[in-house]
């Protein structure tokens, strides 16, 4: 009981051989409803009623040596916001496909393997390295994001894993994901502001400074030569009748210290980034022309 409390009510034939019980112990203890067979050499303890990360434990245990991947792998370390109906593991070698279960075949270093909530697990940047292969490019950034919010997002490992896994399907991908983390790359506070940023250079504009401090008062984006500023906008954060006559003294104040300011919001950025884009370069133009 005290096995099967730490591994989510689940254990394997090989630890129950370590505890003493036979394979037809085990049998017998299936028949009679202490143990209920979930797969091969694998049972549920006392019961049936079972969570998801029973599921998952009932699997990695069926497949050992293998460890909770991809999807699966996202959801345990929390940087997946739902929860896939499939799931995935990773093991040494190539096993039979399982019709409760995909298994993937991989080598994994000691480094790539790690534990969350008791279930062995690739370590988050390998699950980063698999979710590129599978996810597309914006839900892959919002698995950066997530890990960034959690503490969990850490750009050295992820980086020597690349070193090593270079011919990985979810390389290229990946790399490409993680250049706004990158020390040469602008610092930017959110996604929205990450977002804004990406698209003013793909249109190949000036890069801004980002979180910049002018005069007193914090800019999103702002253009030095142009003394031009972007604010970036949700109503989470000015949403209130205190934050509206805040943001009024605010423009106030920046045209007082030579700063023109608009503003973006995220919405808006959603749902027509060229034309904010676009609009946004005709004003560093035009500012741009005024001050020369």
């Amino acid at each position: 009981m005290e096995l099967a409390t730490r591994q989510h009510g689940v254990v394997s034939t090989r630890q129950l051989a370590g505890l003493g019980y036979t394979r037809s112990s085990a049998s017998k203890a299936n028949g009679v409803g202490r143990l209920h067979r979930l797969h091969r050499g694998v049972y549920a303890v006392g019961h049936r009623d079972l969570t998801w990360h029973s599921d998952c434990m009932a699997a990695v245990l069926a497949c050992t040596p293998a460890v909770a991947s991809h999807l699966s792998a996202g959801w345990l370390w929390g940087v997946l916001r739902w929860r896939p109906d499939t799931l995935h593991l990773t093991a040494p070698t190539k096993r039979r496909a399982k019709s409760a279960f995909v298994v993937h075949s991989a080598e994994l270093a000691e480094v790539d393997i790690d534990l969350v909530d008791g279930i062995p697990v690739t370590s988050l940047p390998r699950t980063y390295l698999d979710l590129a292969a599978t996810l597309k490019p914006r839900p892959l950034e919002r698995t950066l994001d997530r890990g960034e919010e959690l503490r969990l997002f850490d750009l050295g490992p992820i980086e020597e894993l690349l070193s090593r896994a270079r011919n990985h399907p979810g390389a290229a991908k990946l790399r490409s994901a993680l250049a706004i983390y990158r020390p040469q790359a602008v610092f930017t506070r959110s996604g929205l502001e990450r977002e804004f940023l990406e698209l003013v250079m793909a249109a190949g504009l000036p890069a801004p400074a980002m979180n910049l401090n002018v005069a007193g008062l914090e800019l999103d984006a702002y253009w030095e030569a142009e003394r031009f500023a972007v604010e970036l906008d949700t109503y989470e954060t000015h949403g209130s009748r205190a934050a509206f006559e805040v943001d009024r003294r605010r423009e106030d104040d920046l045209l007082l210290a030579g700063v023109e300011a608009i503003r973006v919001t995220g919405p808006r950025l959603e749902l027509e980034p060229e034309a904010t884009i676009a609009r946004v370069a005709a004003h560093i133009e035009r500012r741009r022309r005024e001050l020369a």
